[in-house]
């Protein structure tokens, strides 16, 4: 993958100084202004009594803001041929509900909740946590995560990016637009986020990046509980509701793992197991796979399957181990409840689920994590510290508290959410070592002058004792 390259000095002193002399509307409109709630939703009139409401609707013909039953329509002015419309309401000293009733270019009426009417769903708690890289529940606060707010259903999106200009939540359900749902930053941390009402599962999205270097990118969200099947690469709103029938195994498990306790692992990959001839020899799904595979390492006296990584990758012959979605299994073999009912399945047969699990390094397809806010963010900056020799990927790095945070978040997830019985991480040795495939002279020092990555011992230390 060709990177975006960072501009010279020169060319970048110009963007700021020509965003602070110009008008914030014009920012806005352009997909350029990084505080659109300072904009858009309801506020005081300046200089005056009463409300004022602005919306962005860039395919809008017409607005009128629903203000409450019964009541009477309110037309809204356009204020910019963009799609940028405005209407005061200078009787109403407090802020009120309101609806906006939309009229396209084609003629179609829709009527929807505005999202900038909506507070921010983060607390200063999780943002304290999420900053210091201790919030190992933060699958439960970034990504996107099905909410009900005010009494209005919709999706809660967020994402770090701190080094971002700007960023949206983008789909087809506002023509993949970043102007039409830029997010809110919370500048403390690189925390945006945004609630989008009427929005449901199986929704597609990406983020789209404004980085200050280069143009905008659409970014598949680190946090996706689902994505799309490859080669497509949307992140899919996903919900994770299982009704689980593995109760007694799961209450005998600390027996089942003792260092006592007898362990025979049956390691696999899914796609490879079995397939089905008649039908193109096509692999079987997590539901075929369960009881076929329960009853068979039953039989042979096993005690554990180890599933080579079933966690979601761009490139099918890596068998998993290029990871890109690392909070969502694979939807080659089906959906996440599809997976559970595996996990589910194998349980209640006694036996034990463990998965390859890759922290050691991540692939460079433009939609993941590499280069995300147009920084090193994941990766190190450092060429030398970031380029891993074998595999052509990128090392993560480890010192960066957000990183690990990522990581181990991960690994708990998937102890949590799917049931998981253990972890087996891939590739220690080149996460342990700054010299592992390197030639004499290629690699970087510890500050000790050693050749121990000191900041991935850190790491694995973390990840023992949170997991």
């Amino acid at each position: 993958m060709k990177e975006v390259r960072k501009p010279s000095e020169k060319s970048r002193l110009k963007a700021p100084d020509r965003m602070v002399s110009e008008n914030p509307f014009e920012r806005l409109v352009r997909g350029e202004h990084g505080d659109p709630f300072a904009i858009l939703g309801q506020h005081p009139i300046e200089g005056g009594a009463g409300k004022v409401i602005r919306v962005l609707v860039p395919d809008a013909a017409q607005i009128k803001v629903v203000a409450g039953p019964g009541e009477s329509l309110v037309p809204m002015r356009r204020m910019h041929r963009q799609g940028l419309f405005q209407a005061s309401f200078p009787q109403r000293a407090e802020a009120f509900p309101y609806r906006l009733r939309i009229v396209d270019r084609g003629g179609r009426v829709r009527e929807i909740e505005d999202p900038y009417a909506f507070p921010s769903l983060l607390t200063e708690f999780d943002l304290h946590l999420i900053g210091e890289g201790t919030h190992y529940g933060v699958y439960e606060k970034l990504g996107a995560h099905l909410r009900e707010v005010h009494g209005s259903h919709g999706v809660h999106f967020a994402v770090w990016a701190p080094n971002a200009r700007r960023v949206s939540v983008v789909g087809d359900f506002n023509g993949w637009d970043g102007r039409v749902h830029p997010m809110r930053l919370h500048p403390g941390n690189g925390i945006w986020e945004l609630f989008i009402p009427g929005l449901g599962e199986g929704t597609l999205y990406k983020f789209e990046v404004l980085s200050k270097w280069g143009p905008p990118v659409l970014k598949a969200d680190p946090f996706a509980f689902g994505f799309e099947l490859p080669p497509r690469t949307a992140s899919v709103v996903t919900d994770l509701t299982c009704q689980w029938g593995d109760d007694a195994w799961m209450a005998e498990r600390g027996k089942k793992h003792a260092v006592d306790a007898p362990l025979a692992i049956y390691e696999m990959h899914l796609g490879s197991w079995r397939r089905v001839p008649e039908e193109g020899h096509r692999v079987l799904t997590y539901r075929e796979l369960a009881r076929e595979l329960a009853v068979y390492v039953k039989a042979m006296g096993y005690t554990h399957v180890e599933l080579l990584p079933i966690t979601e990758h761009p490139y099918y012959p890596s068998c998993g181990y290029q990871t890109l979605g690392y909070y969502a299994p694979t939807c080659r073999y089906g959906s996440p409840q599809d997976f559970m009912y595996f996990v589910d399945t194998l349980h209640q047969h006694g036996i034990g689920v463990i998965l390859d699990w890759v922290p050691a390094h991540f692939p460079r397809d433009p939609h993941g994590l590499v280069y995300f806010d147009g920084t090193h963010l994941y990766e190190h900056e450092d060429p030398r510290l970031r380029e891993h020799p074998d595999w052509g990927t990128r090392i993560f790095n480890y010192g960066r508290n957000e990183v690990a945070d990522f990581l181990i978040s991960s690994a708990l997830f998937w102890l949590d959410k799917y049931h998981i019985d253990g972890l087996r991480l891939d590739a220690v040795a080149s996460m342990l070592y700054r010299d592992y495939s390197r030639e004499a002279g290629e690699r970087v020092p510890n500050t000790y002058g050693g050749k121990e990555n000191l900041e991935a011992i850190a790491f694995l230390k973390r990840f023992n004792e949170g997991a």
